[in-house]
C-alpha cells in the first residue's frame, strides 16, 4: 500500500499529492481559516478582553494595597517613635517631679523641724516662767507661814500676847536669818 501511495505521488505534483493524502479541499480549507479567525475574534472580544481587563484592575488594586501597606508601616513606625519619645518625655517629667517633691519635702521637713524647735523653746520658756512664778508664790506663802509659826512660837515661849508691831519685827528678823 505504501508503494501505491508513493507511485501516485510521483505522478502528480506536490500540491495534488498533499491534497490527496490529507483530503484537503480549497473551499473547506478557506471555511476553516474563516472559522478560525472568527473564533479568535470572539474569544478576544468576549473572553480574553474582559479577563485581561479584570487582571489589570486586580494588579492595580494589589499595587494600591501594597502602597497603602507601606504607608501604614511608615505611620506605625512614626507612631512608635512618637510613643517612645512621649514615654521618654513622661519619664523625664516624672523624674523631675520626683526630685522637686523630694526637695520640697526636705525643705518642708526642715521648716517643720524649725517650727517644732521654736514651739518647744516657747513651751520651755513658758514652763520656766510658770515655775518661777509658782516658786515665787510658794516662797511668799512659805514666808508668811514661817512668820506665823515664829510669831506663834514666840508668843507661846514668852507667854504674852504680841502686838502687830512685835509680830512684823519678829517676822522680819526670822526671814532675814533664813534668807541669809
Amino acid at each position: 500500500m505504501m508503494t501505491i501511495i508513493l507511485a501516485a505521488t510521483e505522478q502528480a505534483g506536490p500540491l495534488e499529492t498533499i491534497q490527496k493524502t490529507f483530503g484537503l479541499s480549497a473551499p473547506f480549507f478557506i471555511a476553516q481559516v474563516i472559522n478560525f479567525f472568527l473564533v479568535i475574534f470572539v474569544l478576544k472580544k468576549f473572553a480574553f478582553g474582559p479577563i485581561q481587563k479584570m487582571l489589570e484592575e486586580r494588579r492595580g488594586r494589589i499595587a494600591e494595597g501594597e502602597a497603602k501597606l507601606k504607608q501604614i508601616e511608615q505611620q506605625l513606625a512614626d507612631s512608635e517613635r512618637n510613643t517612645a519619645a512621649a514615654i521618654a518625655k513622661a519619664n523625664e517629667d516624672a523624674a523631675r517631679l520626683i526630685n522637686e517633691a523630694k526637695t520640697s519635702a526636705a525643705a518642708l521637713s526642715e521648716q517643720k523641724a524649725q517650727e517644732a524647735i521654736a514651739t518647744a523653746q516657747q513651751i520651755l520658756a513658758k514652763a520656766e516662767a510658770a515655775a518661777l512664778a509658782e516658786r515665787a508664790a510658794i516662797k511668799a506663802e512659805l514666808k508668811q507661814e514661817f512668820g506665823r509659826l515664829v510669831t506663834a512660837t514666840t508668843a507661846q515661849v514668852t507667854g504674852k500676847v504680841l502686838t502687830s508691831d512685835d509680830q512684823s519685827r519678829i517676822n522680819q528678823e526670822a526671814l532675814a536669818s533664813v534668807e541669809a
